[in-house]
């Protein structure tokens, strides 16, 4: 009489079945990113990249001042150059020959030579006071050394060429009172004075050596 055996589960079978059918299932859930599938992704390293951003063409990040307003030029060179040439030439209307010419209105002096070229011109500081018209004058004294009225400084260089009220008007260095300049260099180009010309010294000394008496004065 023949024996059957029995049928005994085949565990082994199954649990390799089972094991394939799960790494299938995460090699396709992996494939379309459901899950991480590399150990970098699972570091997050995925998740940085995805966030940083990308280059801009040239390589570099674009910069915050890319998009700031543009500034507006300021004049040129060449256009403050001539605006400089423009304040300093000779005014017409200003006489023939050799002369000094000094505009009250532009607190400057021009030596001009005989052929009406201009040999040095200058910043001075007129007179507050209404004190003297225009029109052409002659020089008539020059002084090394000058005291203003009422002891109202010391001056050098003092060329006369017309007459005030109370004294003669010239011009002369910046006085001087117990060695301290009554203005300064820089405010030559504006009216500081109580009736003549005041000059830097160099100025001075030019004019003084330009003009002797007799010289053509003319005042605009």
């Amino acid at each position: 009489m023949s024996r059957h055996r029995s049928a005994r589960p085949r565990y082994g079978r199954i649990v390799v079945a089972m094991a394939a059918v799960v790494v299938t299932g995460l090699s396709v859930l992996g494939g379309v990113g459901v899950i991480a599938s590399s150990p970098s992704a699972a570091r997050g390293d995925g998740l940085a990249a995805a966030i940083e951003p990308s280059p801009s063409p040239s390589g570099l990040a674009p910069s915050a001042s890319a998009a700031a307003e543009p500034t507006l030029p300021g004049p040129s060179a060449p256009a403050q150059a001539r605006a400089e040439i423009d304040a300093e030439a000779l005014p017409d209307g200003s006489g023939q020959g050799r002369r000094v010419v000094f505009s009250e209105e532009a607190q400057r002096v021009w030596l001009v030579r005989k052929d009406g070229s201009v040999r040095r011109t200058y910043l001075v500081s007129g007179s507050l006071l209404d004190n003297l018209d225009p029109g052409r004058y002659s020089v008539f004294s020059t002084s090394r050394w000058a005291v203003g009225v009422d002891d109202s400084g010391v001056m050098e260089y003092f060329v006369r060429f017309a007459h005030g009220e109370n004294a003669a008007i010239g011009f002369h260095t910046i006085p001087t009172k117990l060695g301290t300049a009554l203005q300064s260099r820089a405010q030559l180009g504006t009216p500081q004075s109580h009736g003549c010309i005041r000059q830097a010294r160099a100025d001075a000394i030019a004019l003084w050596k330009f003009a002797p008496e007799g010289s053509s004065v003319v005042v605009i």
